[in-house]
């Protein structure tokens, strides 16, 4: 059965605290009211999960930042690449029990914001788009992710059980602009060839999860093109977080995509496909990180690089698909990872 597709408000919660199964689909929008999961947190402590996590490619540099509340914790990160040299700046802080934070109920309610001693970050909604703010001892950046007119954004609610489900946010393609200072340093993000992804968060999940997810933006062969594609935590939950955005556009994928990659290997290419979509993603840094906190473990292998392929629309496409065939796409810089938290 097709998963629905959401086009009004609705809230991800029931006033006990359970899943609202009219919330469960996909939508185009983040129409989805998730304050519910910090205001019921206490009948399922240890379970709820809030974050956003911002990543910003430059034709120089990749800014990344993380706001997060997992409910025994705040866990926080700012982190640089020099694309160039692999050199990297940045910080990350735990801070046991959760502190300093301080994130919106839903998605564009208020400020995401996070204090430690190691860091500082705002994350603010400003006319045309959002404000990211970041800064540690050695670096910080200012950028703003702009939010065209029409710009779709995939929203997905993805449930385990009436008890156990997550609804995300993958907001693709945002174009950019800002600073970036650096070891001294002041770096233009340019306008124009400077993109932003989001990956926002609420939900209450099971303690040992896996999972893939891959984003990547740019402009190709006269379109703007973001792919976003999922893969793991959703499988036997009927959702997926799958899609393709073309100029502003979501063609959803509503089927769980084959992932072919080798983690041992770091330079091997990886390929998606599924749906329509055909892609290589081809990395040019590896990103490594284990947290052991006791009963409470992550492990992420993060790799940035270049994603190239093409894209058959099963919904028909843009304007123009049928006479031109698939949309290709080739140069779009982004990110494909492996995650296996114990939480």
């Amino acid at each position: 059965m097709p998963l629905p597709e959401i086009t009004e408000r609705v809230a991800l919660t029931l006033p006990d605290g359970s899943l609202d199964r009219r919330s469960v689909g996909w939508a185009r929008q983040p129409l989805v009211d998730t304050s519910g999961v910090a205001r019921d947190g206490r009948r399922h402590t240890g379970r709820n999960k809030r974050w956003e996590y911002w990543g910003v490619v430059t034709p120089t540099h990749v800014l990344a930042l993380t706001v997060s509340s997992l409910d025994y914790a705040a866990v926080h990160e700012v982190w640089v690449l020099d694309r160039e040299s692999g050199r990297t700046w940045g910080a990350d802080a735990t801070v046991v029990p959760a502190r300093g934070v301080e994130l919106p109920g839903s998605l564009g309610d208020g400020p995401a914001r996070a204090r430690a001693k190691t860091l500082a970050i705002d994350v603010d909604e400003v006319d045309g788009g959002t404000r990211l703010r970041a800064r540690t001892r050695d670096v910080s950046f200012d950028v703003v992710a702009e939010l065209p007119p029409g710009h779709e954004r995939l929203a997905v609610v993805a449930p385990w059980s009436d008890t156990r489900f997550q609804y995300t946010v993958k907001d693709v393609a945002r174009p950019a602009h800002g600073t970036l200072w650096v070891d001294g340093r002041t770096v233009d993000v340019p306008a124009g060839s400077s993109w932003a992804v989001l990956d926002h968060g609420r939900g209450r999940w099971p303690y040992d999860v896996r999972w893939n997810w891959g984003a990547g933006s740019g402009e190709s062969h006269g379109r703007v093109v973001g792919i976003q594609v999922g893969g793991r935590w959703t499988v036997g939950t009927g959702s997926t977080e799958n899609a393709v955005h073309v100029d502003g556009r979501i063609h959803h994928l509503p089927d769980e995509l084959v992932w072919d990659y080798d983690l041992a290997d770091p330079d091997r290419p990886w390929r998606v496909t599924g749906g329509g979509l055909d892609a290589t993603f081809e990395p040019f840094h590896t990103k490594v990180t284990r947290t052991h906190l006791g009963i409470v473990s992550s492990s992420t292998d993060q790799c940035f690089g270049h994603w190239s392929g093409t894209f058959a629309p099963p919904d028909g496409g843009p304007s123009g698909a049928a006479a031109t065939g698939p949309v290709r796409f080739d140069g779009l810089v982004g990110w494909a990872e492996e995650v296996h938290n114990r939480w």
